[in-house]
């Protein structure tokens, strides 16, 4: 499996209310030499979590429904905070409100290569306060 170079180093929030998708996300990213923010499996605990480590975070995984409540309050604030991430879902990924159509999204159950790969084509993160 052909692993990207460019997550090496990264920090990825999972946000995913399914434990084995979670766990096998988690585990890809961490053998590409990742660091996991989670996996939280609620709006609230994605929420805290993004504002706890907005600074670090360089993505991140979105499953749009958490256990029948839609996951797009923290899209919101992901964009508002300007942290690249990828949608995951079982629905159809062009029915997305259009603010979040221009983000990557990929059906699931998603491949890990494929999620890997989106990952490392996201837009790298400027970290306030880290430029040199």
């Amino acid at each position: 499996m052909h692993i990207p170079a460019a997550l090496a180093g990264r920090f990825y929030l999972i946000v995913e209310d399914e434990y084995l998708a979670a766990s096998s996300m988690m585990a890809a990213l961490e053998d590409a030499g990742a660091q996991v923010a989670g996996p939280v499996s609620t709006i609230a605990g994605a929420l805290e979590l993004v504002s706890k480590r907005k600074q670090e975070l360089d993505g991140a995984i979105l499953d749009i429904n958490l256990r029948g409540e839609m996951a797009y309050p923290v899209a919101e604030t992901l964009l508002e905070r300007e942290i690249p991430f990828v949608f995951v879902t079982g629905y159809d990924c062009h029915s997305m409100p259009s603010p979040f159509q221009i983000m990557p999204c990929l059906n699931k159950p998603c491949d890990e290569q494929e999620l890997l790969m989106v990952l490392a084509d996201l837009p790298a993160r400027q970290h306030p306060g880290l430029s040199g």
